[in-house]
């Protein structure tokens, strides 16, 4: 699947596949967000999940030039 393709997807969907084909790497605390971070066909994808409200509130490609990636770099390991 392209990431166009998965960027059109509907938010269930998304859901479903990351939890039925995805690994999941790694959790962390970003301000009011846990953020799952999972593997599907060599792309990491982050999961918004807002706690206080109960709802995920987004999942997109990991960016790699955002301040994020300071909590992920001693768990994942990036090919550029």
């Amino acid at each position: 699947m392209s990431r166009e393709d998965f960027k059109n997807l509907p938010l269930h969907k998304k859901i479903h596949l990351l939890y039925t084909e995805g690994t999941f790497v790694v959790a962390i605390r970003y301000y009011a967000h846990k953020v799952n971070l999972y593997l599907l066909d060599n792309e990491y994808i982050e999961v918004f999940y807002n706690h206080k409200l109960d709802k995920i509130e987004k999942i997109d490609f990991l960016n790699l030039h955002h301040t994020r990636m300071k909590f992920y770099l001693d768990q994942i390991q990036l090919s550029l």
